[in-house]
């Protein structure tokens, strides 16, 4: 089986004014010992996974007193609604879906660990030999109201086109894949594995990936904010089975034996899942997760996705503008300041880069 790990907001951006007046932010958090992290199939994310199955967070976990149950959960979307509505402590998502999910539901939500950027693994493929100006007046199918829509977005402003020069027709992920193979269908957005399946077809032409935006895609894992603060050893426990995890992909025969139990476990192959990972720019040391975290580009990011998010009315119907939801980087805050839901913090990630865990 392979895996398709939606990276949308498709559905679920009905229930997000609802989510707001039904869920009021998730009340002041207590001290507890026991907590839920949810992960979704996603090549930056199954470290998480092996994480569980090699006991290396129940270790860390044992270390600060503490539980973590993990937990699969093959809808992303759904995983990311739970987190919003409290059943998750922490849950893996890109830096879009927490900006307009639990974000924009009036859930603060903090990035604790920032594990990677699309580096390629999102991308545009046309039929023929092609280039990206010849979107023009052109239908692309893609999961409207995702990552692979802001892609598409920033890769027409890249080439003086917007929006308006296309027509996008919203198609499931599943059903990617066959559409490419029909006459009617000439260019899609997708990711990997799908972008690997459509690329390798003949005739195609691969006109811009995510690797020409890098730092805007982001892999996450969020965590509610009230228990990261009332619960400092979860953020340790977390953050210091990551980097063990990361140590361990970098050395050679461990680094394969992990990487080999990630692969079979998303539905590919040791070389499939490698290939994935070269095409994602994954931060195996905390000092490069800090540097990025701290970097004024981060803000300038969040700025860019929050002005797609506003238009396309993922921030709420209340929303006045896309500077609605602050959001709190090292570097500053874009949006209002007194009312930031999210936040990039590189405080545990620090603590993993000076040895302090």
């Amino acid at each position: 089986m392979k895996a398709q790990i939606k990276k949308s907001l498709v559905a679920s951006v009905v229930g997000t004014t609802l989510l707001a007046s039904t869920f009021s932010p998730i009340a002041l958090a207590q001290e507890k010992e026991k907590f839920t992290l949810a992960w979704s199939i996603y090549v930056g994310w199954m470290p998480w996974d092996y994480a569980d199955h090699s006991g290396i967070l129940d270790k860390w976990a044992d270390k600060y007193g503490i539980e973590i149950d993990v937990v699969q959960v093959n809808d992303y979307i759904e995983s990311i609604n739970q987190f919003t509505t409290g059943q998750f402590d922490a849950t893996v998502m890109t830096n879009m879906d927490a900006l307009t999910i639990p974000a924009a539901s009036g859930v603060d939500s903090t990035a604790l660990v920032v594990g990677d950027f699309s580096n390629g693994n999102d991308g545009i493929v046309l039929k023929g030999d092609k280039k990206l100006e010849d979107l023009k007046g052109q239908s692309i199918n893609l999961v409207e109201l995702s990552v692979s829509h802001y892609l598409m977005a920033r890769a027409l402003e890249s080439v003086g086109m917007s929006e308006r020069d296309v027509r996008v027709v919203n198609t499931s992920d599943a059903d990617l894949v066959a559409a490419f193979s029909t006459s009617q269908v000439t260019s899609v957005v997708t990711w990997n594995p799908l972008l690997n399946e459509i690329t390798s077809q003949p005739d195609t032409s691969f006109v811009f990936n995510s690797s020409d935006i890098p730092g805007e895609i982001i892999d996450l894992l969020v965590v509610n904010t009230d228990t990261l603060e009332s619960n400092p050893a979860l953020g340790k426990a977390l953050t210091g089975a990551w980097y063990e995890i990361m140590s361990i992909m970098q050395s050679s025969e461990q680094g394969d034996e992990a990487k080999f139990y990630m692969a079979h476990s998303s539905g590919t192959d040791l070389d499939g899942y490698k290939s994935q990972l070269q095409a994602t720019n994954m931060f195996y040391s905390a000092d490069e997760a800090v540097s990025f975290t701290q970097s004024p580009k981060l803000a300038a990011t969040m700025q860019k996705v929050s002005e797609f998010s506003f238009e396309h009315g993922l921030l709420g119907e209340g929303a006045p503008d896309a500077g609605f939801i602050g959001v709190e980087t090292p570097a500053g805050v874009y949006g209002d300041p007194s009312n930031v839901k999210l936040r990039f913090t590189s405080e545990y990630m620090q603590m993993a880069a000076d040895n302090k865990l």
